[in-house]
């Protein structure tokens, strides 16, 4: 029931003065306590009022905290009749069906999906027989609950029998089946299906009571090879507050990451949804875009709907400088106070080279390139001067700083895809700078 454990975990929060003289008098209720009701009873009509007025809810969330259930908490004199108490019943949970638009043929595939890709569409033609259970794991927005939902579109095709849920609407679905005993009923839908597709597995953190229910079901499923898929924000291994017999099975079959989107890969998203939303855009629009934007794939969609939208609006074509116009707003609100620390960072991810070495003498290709571009954006973006970048990198004096800057300046004349990626290096570092500034008033 957790009901006296919710309790010491409230006595680690509050003054040890309040536990003692208040929460300490409070008795269970076990014959009158419910999975959706707790029942505790107090000395006097006093302090039941004062509990359930300071403490109920943080009580209910302590719970849920710990079961993944919600509950009603019930503080009322030991001479007061039960009922008196009443709860509503809560409403009957549904489960969200499968989009039909997400499907293998509009999924675009560039080298940080094509893995994830390859194994969703192999467990889809062959579910509970290959990689069981699928483990699909990466940033939001980068395409999984694509790659789930085509799942679900291709094998209800076949006329299997599929369910698609988010971790939250099982849990849901859970908690309503134990208020109304019917607990049966959420087995026999969830265990006797082909495939079960879940969403957000991390949000399962801490839930002991649906953890427990989640496992039994897992292994179900699995002893009867029915295909399991699931999505997380991390890997199974990082994923704090879950069992380690879960963390053990999501384990047994296959784990697949999608990583960020590069930039082809993002101009090529771009132009599938423009097509698929019958959108039309010059190219040069799609590339700015492209480079615009971070790797969400929900938001690139909403630019562009934003985009059409205006357009229609003002019975206008977009063009670069149109686009450009629209987005200018949100493009200073992320200039920001930039460092030349940040510029760093984000140029070291971006081309994989250690920050110590970009002040190193070092002299290998890379390295000096990944300089290049960051006394480039430094002088740039930040008031830096020649002399002061010269003395941050080690350098002589400012010739070096001038003839790394020419060097960049070179390839942006003759190389557009180096121009892009310079742009979306630029974009990426005024979020972070951005996100800084917005910590500071949070």
């Amino acid at each position: 029931m957790f009901a006296k454990e919710i309790l010491n975990l409230l006595k680690e929060e509050i003054p040890s003065i309040e536990y003692e003289r208040y929460i300490k008098q409070l008795k269970i209720s076990e014959k009158n306590s419910k999975v959706d009701r707790i029942v505790y009873l107090a000395p006097n009509i006093l302090l039941a009022k004062w509990i359930k007025t300071k403490y109920g809810k943080r009580l209910a969330k302590l719970y849920e905290s710990k079961t993944g259930l919600k509950t009603q908490i019930e503080i009322i004199p030991a001479n007061k009749s039960l009922q008196q108490v009443k709860s509503s019943p809560p409403p009957k949970p549904t489960l969200q069906k499968i989009n039909p638009t997400y499907t293998f043929e509009n999924f675009v595939v560039g080298s940080s999906n094509e893995f994830a890709y390859t194994a969703a569409l192999s467990t889809a033609k062959k579910p509970g027989k290959i990689y069981n259970p699928l483990f699909i794991y990466g940033g939001v927005g980068l395409g999984k609950t694509h790659l789930l939902h085509a799942i679900g579109n291709f094998n209800l095709k076949k006329e299997k029998s599929v369910i698609y849920a988010t971790i939250e609407q099982f849990m849901n679905d859970f908690t309503y089946h134990l208020r109304n005993d019917s607990i049966e009923q959420f087995r026999e839908k969830y265990r006797e299906c082909d495939l079960l597709l879940i969403d957000d597995i991390q949000f399962l953190s801490g839930k002991e009571r649906t953890q427990e229910e989640f496992f039994h079901t897992f292994n179900e499923l699995h002893s009867e090879n029915k295909q399991i898929v699931l999505t997380s924000d991390q890997h199974p291994k990082e994923i704090k507050g879950l069992e380690e017999r879960l963390k053990s099975r999501f384990e047994w079959g296959l784990i697949a990451a999608i990583q960020r989107p590069e930039l082809e890969t993002k101009i090529a998203i771009i132009k599938k949804k423009c097509e698929l939303n019958k959108i039309e855009l010059e190219e040069e629009v799609i590339r700015y875009i492209a480079a615009y934007m971070d790797s969400n794939i929900r938001q690139i969609e909403g630019i562009l709907i934003k985009l059409n939208a205006y357009s229609s609006l003002i019975n206008q074509k977009v063009t670069l400088e149109f686009a450009k116009s629209i987005l200018n707003d949100q493009q200073d609100e992320e200039e920001g106070s930039i460092t030349l620390y940040e510029i760093a960072q984000v140029v070291s991810t971006e081309l994989n080279v250690k920050l110590s070495e970009l002040k190193s003498k070092s002299r290998n290709r890379q390295i000096v390139h990944a300089r290049r571009i960051v006394i480039y954006l430094a002088r740039t973006l930040t008031p830096n001067s020649m002399p002061a970048l010269a003395q941050f990198f080690g350098m002589k004096d400012h010739t070096s700083v001038s003839h790394a800057m020419k060097k960049v300046k070179e390839l942006i004349n003759k190389d557009e895809k180096f121009k892009l990626q310079l742009e979306e290096l630029t974009h990426k570092i005024k979020r972070l700078a951005l996100e800084k500034q917005q910590k500071l008033f949070t």
